[in-house]
């Protein structure tokens, strides 16, 4: 089934600032918060999308792509996944700071809301690495394997952070919630705040014996190589992200994401326009005149073109589908050859004879009417 549009879900317009859309999405969710609707299957659905959407639309990258190319613009950079993939502890996680600064932590829920549910979830940084790649590789697609220095899980503890895996306490200031409640008089009568456990961080437990090699943290530095798939038609300065790629997260909680800067290698050739190519053939003056047969460079290896007689400086050959492909649709651009005569700087005496000879030569000279095509000539060919 189709996605919904994210404005649609949220209920807010296309240009809301980040304060509409976060207003927009507390009210989502208290309506349909799981502990207002137990056994609710719909009203658990549509929790899930509205997260889903609050986290594209709060993301400025993830915004951008979406508002251009729509769902599809979210592949490979880890957006709209909570609706299908994340559980609701993550959702918590992930969001709980605006549950509590909105509704006091949905106090009077028991649910996946309650104290027992808001208990803090770890999680990993993101890492960003960069992908140089040429324009072959751009042009179909490469997988890429990469050494990445992050942080791993500690083997000595599996993560947990204690010794040999050992036990865990309740922590004795929380009581197993993860977070504490104090209430303060004000001369406008008592005020009650909810915040993250000091004493556990929010986890609602303390390890009783730390691993000693990762100090309680059950993750240490390490490296690990990442095969990344990367499809045809990137471009430079384009993100990609792979879930769950990044640093691990501290004591098993969720690990970061990988983000991957695109970079692409200058062509000894070929420019870069888009999807299309653009390549500068010189041809002598008597293969202008006279014709020929020659060859150019793409990405597949040598084109031969040919050239007609009369030929003039600044005229554009469209090698169609000799481009690259677009990310977005697949269509595959043209190489644009643009042929340049050479004009000879250094004639030796025999050749500026005869040259003289053909000085007043009416074939040598233009025709009325014509001109060597300048910039807005060859913009109307490269555009028709």
């Amino acid at each position: 089934m189709a996605k919904r549009d994210y404005y649609e879900i949220l209920g807010v317009s296309r240009d809301a600032d980040e304060q509409a859309l976060k207003k927009a999405y507390r009210q989502m969710a208290l309506k349909y918060h799981p502990d207002k609707n137990p056994g609710n299957k719909a009203s658990e659905e549509h929790f899930k999308e509205a997260a889903e959407a609050y986290e594209v639309l709060s993301n400025p990258e993830k915004r951008a792509k979406y508002d251009r190319f729509g769902h599809d613009g979210l592949k490979g950079m880890g957006g709209g996944g909570y609706g299908g993939g994340m559980s609701m502890e993550d959702i918590f996680s992930q969001f709980g700071d605006i549950f509590e600064n909105a509704f006091g932590g949905f106090g009077g829920f028991s649910g996946f809301g309650g104290q027992q549910q808001r208990r803090r979830v770890n999680r990993g940084t993101n890492l960003r690495v960069k992908v140089k790649l040429t324009l072959e590789e751009i042009s179909k697609g490469v997988e890429k394997k990469i050494k990445v220095h992050k942080y791993v899980t500690c083997n000595e503890c599996k993560g947990s952070g204690a010794r040999g895996g050992g036990s865990y306490h309740t922590c004795s200031t929380c009581h197993g919630s993860g977070h504490v409640t104090r209430v303060t008089s004000t001369f406008l009568g008592q005020m009650q705040t909810t915040s993250s456990c000091p004493a556990c961080g929010g986890e609602g437990k303390t390890i009783s014996d730390k691993c000693p090699a990762c100090v309680g943290n059950g993750i240490v530095k390490g490296e690990d190589v990442i095969s990344i798939n990367i499809p045809a038609g990137v471009a430079e300065g384009m993100q990609l992200s792979l879930s769950g790629k990044g640093n691990a997260a501290a004591r098993g909680g969720i690990p970061g994401d990988l983000i991957i800067l695109i970079e692409e290698v200058k062509h000894a050739d070929l420019m870069r326009d888009g999807s299309n190519l653009h390549y500068e053939h010189y041809l002598t003056f008597p293969e202008a005149a006279l014709g020929t047969q020659t060859e150019v460079p793409t990405l597949e290896g040598k084109a031969r073109i040919k050239i007609e007689p009369g030929t003039q400086s600044g005229k554009v050959l469209r090698l169609k589908g000799k481009g690259l492909p677009s990310i977005e649709s697949g269509y595959r651009g043209d190489l644009m050859v643009t042929l340049i005569v050479y004009t000879p700087e250094n004639l030796s005496k025999p050749e500026q004879e005869m040259l003289e000879s053909l000085r007043h030569s009416e074939n040598f000279r233009p025709k009325a009417g014509s001109k060597e095509k300048g910039f807005y000539e060859r913009m109307k060919e490269y555009l028709h």
